[in-house]
């Protein structure tokens, strides 16, 4: 088994939101293909530290290595066309658009984009949709739209942000297999995730970030031996 290699490496990290210092020397590594989830609680600077990987904060200092090229003083379209898609939990998806339309929004930023049909063959869903208009797909198509948007684009490193949200137990185990599909396909993933139970399956390895740093590192086969650290940090 050939050892792992290095995709993503943060050091010492810190973030600012205007004067708000919202991380504070974050320390993480992603190897190539692999599923790291972010477990903390609201608040605790997961979604920040995505947003500070595209520069989508304020000041940032420290060192992000992306395949082996610095990017903390990089424009944020700079570091997208390096291969990163961010799929926010916002989801951006345009009412006046139909669900193909707003699929093929955004530039391809690599040569490895999907075709469409394999995101559909991935996305049924979006298949039979794909004429409807954005504001017409249900919580969980649009989350799925959103994901194939940015593998549409090209991107190889998929930062996720609370995709299970508020969507139905069916769509949630969907989305699951779709991240399983995508490691098998080589894609690195970075999942924020508040849904312990829905994360922990897919993630090689877990950091757990508390005010802005990480408080621990958990891999999938310690899990059961440090149950009671996941209780103390978020009480499942």
């Amino acid at each position: 088994m050939s050892a792992p290699v290095e995709y993503l490496r943060i050091s010492d990290l810190h973030a600012f939101y205007g004067e708000s210092h919202i991380l504070h020397g974050v320390d993480l590594r992603v190897n190539r293909g692999e599923c790291v989830s972010l477990l903390g609680r609201n608040g605790a600077g997961r979604t920040s530290t995505l947003r500070a990987i595209l520069g989508l904060t304020g000041k940032r200092t420290g060192s992000i290595m992306l395949n082996g090229r610095e990017t903390i003083d990089m424009a944020t379209h700079r570091i997208a066309r390096l291969g990163v898609g961010y799929c926010p939990e916002e989801r951006g998806i345009y009412a006046s658009l139909t669900c193909e339309e707003n699929l093929l929004l955004p530039p391809q930023v690599g040569s490895r984009g999907m075709r469409l049909e394999e995101i559909y063959e991935m996305f049924p869903n979006l298949a039979e949709r794909r004429h409807s208009q954005g504001t017409r797909l249900s919580g969980g198509e649009q989350q799925m739209l959103a994901m194939a948007r940015i593998l549409w684009s090209g991107a190889h490193l998929l930062l996720l942000d609370e995709i299970s949200e508020g969507l139905a137990p069916v769509i949630v185990q969907q989305l699951g297999q779709v991240i399983g599909d995508l490691k098998s396909k080589g894609f690195t993933i970075i999942l924020v995730e508040q849904n312990f139970h829905f994360a922990a399956p897919l993630a090689d390895r877990m950091y757990i970030v508390e005010h802005g740093q990480i408080a621990a590192e958990i891999a999938q086969n310690e899990i059961d031996a440090k149950q009671e650290l996941l209780q103390d940090y978020l009480g499942v």
